[in-house]
């Protein structure tokens, strides 16, 4: 596991803007930000490389295109059959995430489907698997905390920034 990477007041404050604005280009987020491009585009190549951002695909409504019945499912696997189940689930399009757990089971997985057929097929392939032991499935009624990373990384510390002087005089706080 690679260390965590040292986020100042402008990479907050940069991380704000292109989470507010995704589609702000870097011209853009400068003027916003009252620092430099080259210095935009510096940060910005600093967070992608460090893998604190992690990509740029657009934020689906699977529910808006058609996918609106949701469900997290418990998998209980065979013992170290790990790498092998990741294969089986991502063949299996309505998986759209699964996690490794402790616990009762041993993965986690939301999945979606058009439908509550739909749903049942998905569930079904999931345990065609011979490494699936077991699962067990809990609908989503509703999203009640849409997915969400801004808030945990605004508890981080705040050191102050090294660069962009114009950008530290325009956001001081007064104290």
């Amino acid at each position: 596991m690679k260390d965590a990477v040292q986020l100042d007041e402008l990479d907050f404050a940069l991380l704000d803007a292109m989470h507010d604005d995704p589609k702000a280009g870097v011209l853009e987020l400068s003027r916003r930000l009252k620092v430099a491009r080259a210095t935009v585009q510096a940060r910005v190549r600093k967070l992608e490389e460090s893998g604190v951002i992690a990509g740029y695909e657009p934020r689906l409504d699977l529910a808006a295109a058609g996918f609106d019945v949701q469900a997290f499912v418990t998998l209980e696997t065979a013992q170290g059959a790990l790498d092998s189940v990741t294969s089986e689930l991502e063949s299996i399009p309505g998986v759209l995430e699964a996690f490794a757990t402790t616990g009762s089971g041993d993965i986690l997985c939301r999945i979606a489907a058009g439908s509550h057929l739909g749903l049942q097929q998905t569930l079904i392939d999931l345990n065609k698997s011979s490494v699936v032991a077991r699962s067990t499935s809990v609908m989503v009624l509703s999203v009640i905390v849409p997915y969400r990373s801004m808030p945990l990384l605004r508890t981080l510390d705040r050191p102050r920034s090294a660069k962009a002087p114009a950008y530290r005089t325009a956001t001081a706080d007064p104290d």
